[in-house]
Order: structure tokens, then C-alpha cells, then sequence
């Protein structure tokens, strides 16, 4: 089994699109003929002769007689009758060429025939009084118009005429001498001197149309009374968005950033139509043209010539092919042999009296379908939209950053004030109650002193009157102690309230360093936001620089894609990154050169490490390069002697994410393919990590690639010794259990992984065991296996049931298998297999296991089945 993978970033993702737009899907041209049904003139002219042409639309076949016993038979792609419809015609030649322009191809719808066999009516018919007449021009627009978008959409409109080796522009006929330019590189035509008319509805275009037809030159002539002069040439330029693209890979991995998202260009596919109403070749003799019809006449068949030379040497893949010889066949470069995808109807009158005409028409058709186009995608992506999206963008975070800040800073503003305020007004009250409470204090203290001394001035002009009486002062002196210690108890209590408010003081400064303590925290946020605008400030600077950068660069590359060239794509990611951008070859044969190129220009040590980078999405690029490496055989001794298979297990390890472990896992069932490597695998618990990853994972597809893992591992019995080692390994490790544990998941690829990695193991049992060094059940049985086994032997999937099919003819090749597949139902699904399998070595392998083994055959007559 080989997995490949294609990179979700953008540096991979630009390199697949430039191999898209480079490669190449080979597309033949094809031809329908059409018949014209008899005109008023033949029906009286030829009423006594038959028909020169049977068709034979059923088999898509065409008679031509030769005579009244001979006829030519000739196959085309589509034969139509006379009765077929305008809406029958365009469905088959040009609704698929519609289809691929709307897609991103080039188209061509060529009609060639004689002169008045119905060429302009099948291509040009207008269908203003019947809409069932309209041609293939009309519906073709209708259908384009219908699948575009004219808001992200365009559709513009040429419309020429080749009239006498001259190119004439239908829409501005004073333009009558457009040159044709040439790409020398890619050999692309362009008429840049033509005039480009956008269409947005389809009425305008049918005012183009008759526009360009009341222009175009027509002539009387005994064959048709409005025979055109000229090749007309209608060219329709669709360009479209394609949106939900990869471009959709990186969604899908759920880790790109929201600036990631945002630098994904729009993909932009340029398709171009081109239909021709080639003027119809006729003989002299028989249209009767003369003087300036003659020389028009002239011309036409020379370009006609012309163009069937160009189709012989195309159909005969001749190295020269002269598309220089006329005009004609230089417009119609890309439609014989180029990238366009080219449908020609042929255009033939029943008149036996035209059959020379007739045979060269349906001689030229069949010529025609010998050319080989080589289909091109034309894509590109739309770098102006994106830069555009980016200014936008890059506005609105401008400017959000700024309305933030600054409501920011008035918060901060009204944050301080607010605060500052507070304090100032509690600093205030607090001052004013402490004055407050002095000053009654001290009024209180003055008082007491004051009341004291007058007492005691009292008590000494008392003592000094009353010497005598002794007792009496003594009474007066113990009653001023009490006062005296009244008053110091008074003194302590005022000392006690003056502490009280010393400790609401301090209370109040700590309230106040607490306040100081949070204006200092928002002046610090403030400062970190300043620093923070200051980052964001060079962080838009320097997008505005990449985004200069990116505009220039798609300019350039854009430049580059109009000429052909290649050119190196710009991308987004880091240096060591950048490494790894291959140089894109513009062959079309080598469409791994992105592959072939990383490896020789970064090699296989650098893209190693990216596997333990901290970034996931390195991690997950690295491993799918690896992948992708591991895909091709040359490159797998190289993977494991530099690490690689070390580096993957650790990986599938360690990593928790779905991605890695898909990828990973198809890697290692990669490099599982060779014997070497799965002992490799073994010995260093591969065994057990798919086992593990195998029980976590939800995801079908990792499950697919983990299956697919072990399927290999259960694949080797080319070496006895390796695979007793193998078989013990998947035992032991778990590696049958998880194989089992899968079918869980009922996704038919999973189960046909599952079914396969079974019937490895069965095949190399049954081969141990033919050569003596098996011996024993199977393992396959002992771990359940069976039940499954029998239950799917006639699974309606094709790789599911011929897997288990041949799992069943192993297993019962071991004769001590066969009683264990007796009981468990087995014996039916082997005759069975025997004589309904759609296989006839399987079907063989079963007759012949069933007559060999001694219980089988028991158990058949016992059951009186005759076999």
C-alpha cells in the first residue's frame, strides 16, 4: 500500500498549484455528424434517387453509397438525424466543452461542412420567434450564465470574422486589420486589438449577436441564398472565484491562526470558449461564383486547406504541422492539437449529387478524430482581493486600538481622580476631628488647673486665718487629695482618648499608603499598556511592510504566469521553512519534481528535525514530506539509516494530535513494505504504538492507515525465523487484538485493511506450517478471529470478501484448524467459496483443501454431502 499526502500550508500549497496549472489530461477531439433534411429544390431535383448517406444513429454509424450495391461505413462519436433537435445537438457536442470552461479549460465548437448544409443554423440560430430553434451559441450562454456569480464572477464577449485573410472585429467594424499575437513560450494565441464586451445578461448578448451579425459578409450563390463570406469566430472569456478551496486543507488540521486564515488569496479560473462557424467549402462549378464571390471563394477553400492539412499531419502525428500557412489555423492553434477541449460537428446534405462534397466532409470528421488535445487547468490565485482584504483589515485594528486606548486612559483619568478626591477628603476630616478633640481637652485641662488654684488660693488665705483650726485643714487636705486624685484619673482618661485617636491617626496613614499603593498599580498598568501599544504599533508596521512585500511579490509572480515562465512563490512561514520551497519544473511529465527537489536541496537531516519542532504545524508539514519520501522505495534504506523510522515512532508516540498520527502511521505501513525495516519495526515497539494508537483513534482514516501498518507487519513469510519473531511480536503487543478491535469502526475501507492484514497472517501461518515450523492452532482462532471471519465471507465489497475468502482457504489448509471451522460454520463458507467464488485460483485453492484434509471430507459424509 503507498499513501501520498499534499500540504495544507501555504508554501506547499502554492508548489501543487503550479504543478496543477502545468500538468496536462490528454482529451481527443470529438466529432458528431449531422444531417440536413432535403430541401424544396432536392426533393424535386433528386425525387428518383435515394438518399447518398444511411445513418445508423443507434450504433453511431454512417453509410455512404457508392453506388447502388456499395457502401463506405464510418464511425463517430454522435450521429444526427434529421429529426434531432437544436436542444439534442447542443447537448451532445457542446454542453460537456461548456461544462469544462465553467471549470477552468479552454473550449471549442467547430461546425464544417459544404455550403448550405446547416452549419450557422446549428451554431447561430437565434431562435427569436421559436425558442426550440435556438442554437448552440444561445444556449451555451444561457448555461454560463446560469452557473456564474456576476457578483465575483465575469463574462466578456468577443465576436471576429475571417474574411479574405483578414481579421475583422463584428462588434467595431472600422476594426478591420486585428493582428495576431503570439506567446513564443506556452504558443497561446491572443487578439489584444479586439474589442471585449462584458456580458451581464443574456438579452444584451443577443443584441451583440445581431449586432455582429447584421457585420458579417453573405453572399447569393446557387447553392445557398445567404452562403457566408467569412469564418466567424466568437470568443467568450469566463473568469471565476473558486471559493471553500486549500487551499481548505489547513481548516481541516484546526490549527491555523486567525492572521493565517485571513492571507488565503482567492482562487481565480480562466476559462475561454471559442466558437466557430466555419463559411462552407464549395466547388465553382456548382455554386457558379464569379468576380469578387469567386475571389471570396478562393479564400475560404485555401483556409480550409489549410486547416485540413494542419488536421492530416495532426492525425498522422507528423513532427511538422504548418499552422503558419493561414490565419485560420493560427486562431485555431489551441483547438487541433493544443490545450482546448475541442467537440466538431460536421455538417452533410443527403443529394447524391453533392456526394464528392459529402465523402470529403465525413473524410476531414474522421481525420479529426485522430487529434489528440492535451487539456489545461487555467488557474490563478487573486492577489489584489487579498490585499485588499488586508487594508481593510489592518484599518479596523487600527482604529479599534486606538477607541480602546483611549477609553482606557479616560478610565485611568477618572480612576485617579476619584481617588485622589477621597483621600484629600478623608485627610480633611480626619484633621478637623483631631483639632477638635485638642481643643476640648485642653479647654477641660484648663479649666481643672484653674478651678485648682483657686481652691487652693482658697484653702491658703483659710489656713492663714485659721491657724488654729488644725483638724479642719487636715480635712481640707485629705478632701484635696481626692480631688487631686480625681483629677489624675481624669488626666490618664483624656491620655487614654488622646491614644485612641493617635491609633485612628495611624489607621488613617496606613488607609492612605494602602490608597498610594493602588495608584501606584495603575500607574504601572498604565505603563504596560503604553508598552503594549508600543509592540502593537511595530507589529502593524511590520504587516504593513509584509504586506508591501506580499504585493509585490504577487505582482511579479503574476507577471511571471502570463509569460509562461516559472517562478518561485512566496510564502509565509520562518527561515528554516523557507529552505524547503522546491524550484517548480515546467514539464508536465515530472509531476513529483516538488518531492524530487526538496529532498536534494534541504536533505534528509534537516527534514528530520523538523519532526521534534515545537511548532505542530512544522511538525505536521515534516511528517507528510517524510510520507511522501517513504512512498518511493529508493528512498526508504535512506529514511531508516538516517533515523527516520526512530523519529516517526517517537512521533506517533508522543504527539496527541489526529494528523500526526494518520500521516505518521501511513509512513511507517510505508516503510513496513520491506523485511528489513519490519524488524526494525518490531524491535523498537511499533507493535505496541499502532496498537495504542489504533485504540484512541476515532478518525476512519487514521484507522485505515493504522490497519494498513499492520497488515504489512502481518504480511513477511518469505523468512520463518522472522515471521515466529512477527507473529509473536503481534500477539504480544497486541497487534491481532487492535486488527479486530477495528472492525468497530465499520468504514469499508477500514474493513478491508483489516481483512487483508487477516489474510496475510493466514497465508503465512498456513505456509509455516506446510514447512513443519508451525504447529498448533491458529492464532487467528485463539483470538476470536473466526466468528468475523465467517460472518464476512460474502461481504458485499470485493477487496473485503476476497481477502477473507483466501483467510479461510488458508486456515483450513492446517489440518489442526479443521474442527475448530466445522463449529464455528466455517466448512459452508468453503464450499461455498469453492463453487461460487468469482476468483478462479481462489476458487481452486478451495476444491483442493477441502478433497485434501481427511475431517473435512468426514464431515461431509457424515452429513451425506456428496462432494
Amino acid at each position: 500500500m503507498i499513501y501520498i499526502y499534499y500540504f495544507p500550508c501555504s508554501v506547499f500549497l502554492f508548489v501543487n498549484l503550479m504543478c496543477l496549472c502545468s500538468s496536462s489530461v490528454p482529451g481527443r477531439v470529438r466529432v458528431a455528424v449531422r444531417l440536413r433534411p432535403r430541401n424544396a429544390e432536392e426533393s424535386v431535383a433528386d425525387a428518383d434517387f435515394a438518399d447518398c448517406v444511411e445513418l445508423q444513429p443507434e450504433f453511431k454509424r454512417l453509410k455512404l453509397r457508392k453506388n447502388n450495391w456499395d457502401t463506405d461505413t464510418y464511425e463517430f462519436d454522435e450521429v444526427l438525424t434529421e429529426f434531432a433537435s437544436q436542444k439534442r445537438v447542443y447537448e451532445v457536442v457542446a454542453k460537456p466543452v461548456v461544462e469544462s470552461v465553467l471549470d477552468g479549460y479552454n473550449g471549442t465548437v467547430m461546425a464544417y461542412g459544404q455550403t448550405g448544409t446547416g452549419k450557422t443554423y446549428t451554431l447561430g440560430r437565434l431562435g427569436e420567434e421559436d425558442t426550440t430553434d435556438r442554437g448552440i451559441i444561445v444556449r451555451a450562454m444561457e448555461d454560463i450564465l446560469a452557473d456564474v456569480s456576476l457578483e465575483s464572477d465575469s463574462v466578456s464577449v468577443s465576436y471576429l470574422q475571417l474574411y479574405m485573410e483578414s481579421l475583422q472585429d463584428l462588434l467595431d467594424p472600422t476594426n478591420d486589420n486585428i493582428s495576431i499575437v503570439e506567446d513564443p513560450k506556452s504558443g497561446d494565441v491572443s487578439l489584444p486589438g479586439a474589442t471585449l464586451v462584458e456580458i451581464r445578461d443574456q438579452q444584451s448578448f443577443l443584441e451583440l449577436l445581431q449586432l455582429g451579425e447584421a457585420h458579417r459578409y453573405a453572399a447569393n450563390t446557387r447553392l445557398n441564398t445567404e452562403s457566408s463570406r467569412s469564418h466567424a469566430l466568437l470568443m467568450v472569456h469566463v473568469k471565476r472565484s473558486v471559493k471553500g478551496r486549500e487551499l481548505a486543507h489547513s481548516s481541516q488540521n484546526g490549527n491555523s491562526t486567525n492572521m493565517a486564515k485571513s492571507l488565503r488569496p482567492t482562487l481565480v479560473r480562466k476559462g475561454k470558449l471559442v466558437v466557430v462557424d466555419l463559411a462552407g467549402s464549395e466547388r465553382i462549378d456548382k455554386s457558379g461564383s464569379e468576380g469578387h464571390t469567386l475571389e471570396e471563394a478562393k479564400s475560404i477553400n485555401l483556409s480550409l486547406s489549410a486547416l485540413g492539412k494542419c488536421i492530416n499531419a495532426l492525425a498522422e502525428n507528423s513532427a511538422h504541422v504548418p499552422v503558419r500557412d493561414s490565419k485560420l489555423t493560427r486562431l485555431l492553434r489551441d483547438s487541433f492539437g493544443g490545450t482546448a477541449r475541442t467537440s466538431l460537428v460536421i455538417t452533410i446534405g443527403p443529394s447524391p449529387r453533392h456526394r464528392g462534397e459529402t465523402t470529403s466532409t465525413i473524410m476531414f470528421g474522421q481525420r479529426a478524430m485522430k487529434v489528440e488535445n492535451m487539456l489545461k487547468l487555467k488557474e490563478e490565485f487573486d492577489y489584489k482581493s487579498l490585499a485588499r482584504k488586508l487594508d481593510i483589515q489592518l484599518d479596523k485594528l487600527i482604529m479599534e486600538h486606538e477607541r480602546k486606548q483611549k477609553a482606557f486612559e479616560k478610565e485611568i483619568e477618572r480612576i485617579t481622580t476619584d481617588t485622589q478626591n477621597q483621600i484629600s477628603e478623608a485627610e480633611r476630616n480626619y484633621a478637623d476631628a483631631m483639632e477638635k478633640e485638642r481643643l476640648k481637652y485642653q479647654k477641660d485641662y484648663m479649666e481643672s488647673i484653674k478651678k485648682l488654684e483657686e481652691k487652693w488660693m482658697m484653702n491658703q488665705h483659710k489656713l492663714g486665718e485659721r491657724k488654729d483650726q488644725t483638724a479642719s485643714t487636715a480635712e481640707e487636705v485629705a478632701e484635696l487629695k481626692k480631688l487631686l486624685s480625681k483629677e489624675t484619673s481624669l488626666r490618664k482618661a483624656a491620655e487614654e482618648e488622646v491614644n485612641n485617636l493617635k491609633s485612628q491617626l495611624a489607621q488613617l496613614k496606613m488607609s492612605e499608603a494602602s490608597a498610594n499603593s493602588e495608584s501606584l498599580k495603575l500607574r504601572k498598568m498604565l505603563e504596560d499598556e503604553a508598552y503594549r501599544k508600543e509592540k502593537l504599533e511595530g507589529e502593524i508596521s511590520m504587516l504593513q511592510t509584509q504586506l508591501l512585500q506580499l504585493s509585490f511579490e504577487a505582482d511579479e509572480t503574476r507577471r511571471r504566469l502570463d509569460r509562461g515562465g516559472p517562478g518561485k512563490v512566496p510564502g509565509g512561514l520562518d527561515s528554516l521553512i523557507s529552505q524547503v520551497r522546491p524550484q517548480v519544473n515546467d514539464s508536465v511529465n515530472e509531476e513529483k519534481a516538488s518531492i524530487a527537489n526538496l529532498f536534494e536541496q534541504v536533505g534528509l537531516q534537516k527534514i528530520l528535525s523538523l519532526l521534534e519542532a515545537e511548532d505542530a504545524d512544522v511538525r505536521i508539514h515534516a511528517v507528510k514530506v517524510v510520507a511522501n519520501l517513504a512512498a518511493e522505495e529508493s528512498n526508504q534504506q535512506k529514511i531508516v539509516e538516517a533515523g527516520g523510522l526512530t523519529s516517526l515512532l517517537l512521533l506517533l508516540g508522543s504527539s496527541e494530535d489526529e494528523t500526526i498520527h494518520r500521516v505518521a502511521a501511513g509512513a511507517i505501513a510505508n516503510l513496513a513494505m520491506n523485511e528489513t525495516n519490519q524488524e526494525l519495526i518490531m524491535s523498537e515497539g511499533g507493535i505496541r504504538l499502532l496498537s495504542i494508537t489504533a485504540a484512541n483513534a476515532e478518525d476512519p482514516q487514521t484507522l485505515r492507515m493504522v490497519a494498513g501498518a499492520i497488515a504489512n507487519l502481518c504480511g513477511n513469510g518469505k523468512l520463518l525465523d522472522v515471521f515466529d519473531k512477527l507473529q509473536n511480536k503481534l500477539r504480544g503487543e497486541g497487534g491481532i487484538k487492535a486488527l479486530l478491535g477495528m472492525v468497530k469502526c465499520g468504514h469499508p475501507d477500514v474493513l478491508a485493511q483489516v481483512a487483508r492484514g487477516i489474510a496475510n497472517f493466514a497465508k503465512c501461518e498456513s505456509r509455516a506450517s506446510a514447512q513443519g515450523s508451525k504447529t498448533g492452532r491458529s492464532l487467528l482462532i485463539e483470538d476470536g478471529a473466526l466468528p468475523w471471519i465467517v460472518q464476512n465471507a460474502n461481504n458485499d465489497a470485493s477487496p473485503i470478501r476476497r481477502h477473507i475468502e483466501l483467510a479461510v482457504c488458508h486456515l483450513a489448509q492446517h489440518e489442526v484448524n479443521a474442527r475448530d471451522m466445522i463449529t464455528g460454520g466455517a466448512l459452508w463458507e468453503l464450499v461455498r467459496i469453492s463453487q461460487d467464488c468469482s476468483r478462479e485460483d481462489i476458487r481452486t485453492l478451495a476444491h483442493r483443501t477441502l478433497t485434501s484434509s481427511p475431517t473435512f471430507l468426514a464431515e461431509l459424509r457424515r452429513l451425506r454431502i456428496d462432494y
